[in-house]
């Protein structure tokens, strides 16, 4: 059966429980968790008009990196009506899905079942740009400050709500090499990042030499649907990696559980410079190419070969661009640099796509208000605590919470769609004081470094639900 949405239970002057800013698949993981708490008054908001996940990406096709069970709520609550399988079955999908035999399902179909739970919930606010985020310590409340849009986007109406507690879920946004900038910024040649993709891929099928940069798997998706629709011969496609290699994703077993609760909480307890270095040399685990996309690359290039000759496609590793510039109004001229070979060259060509990856979205402008009270590292990035909380002055008696913007501290694990619902899930029992969705307190079968880290019970928010609690 569909879920059915709790009605509104705010009152106008009193502060929500939690205030939710973004709505991606990790808030919406967290809202989805937190509808059956009856407990918890929640609101989020989320500037776009509607839930949408890397429409520039969605290509026929192309699959989710974990398991359908990476949903937003199975791996804390198998039994919520929010499941990707509760999903199928309210559109009479869920046999022929069985029949299937799919354990990693399209991205297109999970961005459906997200829709599908944003059109459901209520206190989802699509439309609500958030402008500043305040602590009022005459009322021991955040005030979050926003703009309503309108369907253009253009600014509508001012709002302001109150809340005892806050969760940030902003994502990570497109990320653009310096040298670069240039060319996405100017007109002409079509230079764009492969989060735009979709919506230029007929104009990128056209053109008459097309460059793909960057060794991840966008990169690789996007090289192999070109490929796949570009005339055997006449290709024209160059593929160029900073990386050394078209690697493979670490996709072990025993390499997945780096994506474990167990590994989160021994990562957290590293030092500071342990855990950078980390971070960089971990790349190969999450950075990486999925194999069945490699093979499918390679199946392509090796069927263009039947009938004598090969395809018209170059792929380079251990290349960097230097520079880049435009060629009147038709061309674009890179600068190569191959650092193993240490030689340098140039590159022409009439279309570009940047899978060059994403970055978390900073955060200093929505926290500006925080500012004097948030605690911050050595490298000036917030601290954040093993249940996601910000790291801030005692005098400030609520709750802010990060959802995939602590990498630094929490690891590779951050932007997993595996990890979410397991985080959403800490996050409630923190933010109540109980353990509303019990937890497992072993998760691999690794044990991560010679002192075991111990499974840490919520601690008790007392300032923002004993009121609620106590009258459960």
């Amino acid at each position: 059966m569909s879920p059915t949405p709790h009605p509104p239970r705010h009152e106008p002057e009193a502060p929500r429980d939690l205030a939710g800013i973004g709505i991606g698949p990790f808030n919406l993981s967290l809202a989805a968790l937190a509808h059956p708490l009856t407990e918890l008054d929640t609101v989020f908001y989320e500037q776009r008009p509607s839930f949408d996940w890397h429409p520039g990406l969605l290509i026929d096709g192309a699959t989710l990196q974990v398991p359908f069970l990476a949903d937003l709520v199975t791996l804390a609550d198998p039994t919520s009506p929010w499941s990707f399988l509760n999903h199928l079955k309210t559109r009479d999908r869920l046999f022929p899905f069985y029949f299937a035999e799919r354990f990693h399902i399209q991205r297109a179909e999970y961005d459906a079942y997200c829709r599908w739970v944003a059109d459901s919930l209520p206190g989802l606010h699509f439309g609500h740009q958030v402008d500043a985020v305040r602590w009022n310590p005459e009322r021991d409340v955040f005030e979050v400050d926003f703009t309503q849009l309108d369907t253009d986007g253009e600014a509508e109406a001012l709002g302001r709500t109150y809340s005892k507690n806050i969760v940030l879920g902003v994502g990570t946004a497109p990320y653009v090499p310096e040298p670069l900038k240039p060319l996405v910024e100017a007109p002409g040649v079509p230079v764009i990042h492969a989060a735009d993709y979709l919506q230029h891929r007929d104009r990128f099928l056209t053109a008459e030499h097309i460059t793909v940069i960057g060794s991840g798997q966008s990169g690789a998706e996007v090289f192999l649907d070109l490929l796949r629709n570009r005339p055997a011969g006449h290709e024209r496609i160059h593929w160029l990696a900073r990386t050394e290699a078209f690697a493979p994703m670490e996709y072990s077993k025993l390499g997945l559980e780096h994506f474990t609760p167990d590994y989160t909480r021994y990562f957290h307890a590293l030092t500071e410079p342990v855990r950078d270095r980390l971070v960089a040399a971990q790349w190969q685990l999450h950075k990486g190419i999925d194999a069945d996309t490699i093979a499918a690359i390679h199946h392509e290039l090796y069927r263009r070969t039947l009938h004598g000759g090969w395809p018209d496609a170059v792929l380079t590793p251990g290349v960097t661009v230097r520079t880049a510039g435009r060629l009147a109004t038709t061309k674009v001229e890179l600068h190569l640099e191959h650092a193993q070979q240490g030689t340098r060259s140039r590159l022409t060509t009439n279309a570009v796509v940047l899978a060059t990856g994403y970055r978390e979205r900073p955060l200093g402008r929505i926290l500006a208000g925080l500012d004097p009270y948030l605690r911050r590292d050595s490298a000036e990035r917030p601290r954040i605590d093993n249940q996601f909380r910000l790291d801030l002055d005692p005098s400030v008696t609520g709750t802010a919470y990060v959802q995939n913007a602590e990498l630094h501290t929490h690891g590779i694990g951050t932007p997993d769609l595996g990890l979410a619902a397991w985080r959403s899930a800490t996050i409630l029992n923190s933010l109540t004081g109980k353990d509303l969705y019990p937890l497992p307190h072993r998760t691999a079968f690794t044990t991560f470094g010679l002192q075991q880290q111990p499974h840490i019970p919520p601690a008790r928010q007392v300032h923002a639900l004993t009121p609620l609690i106590d009258g459960r």
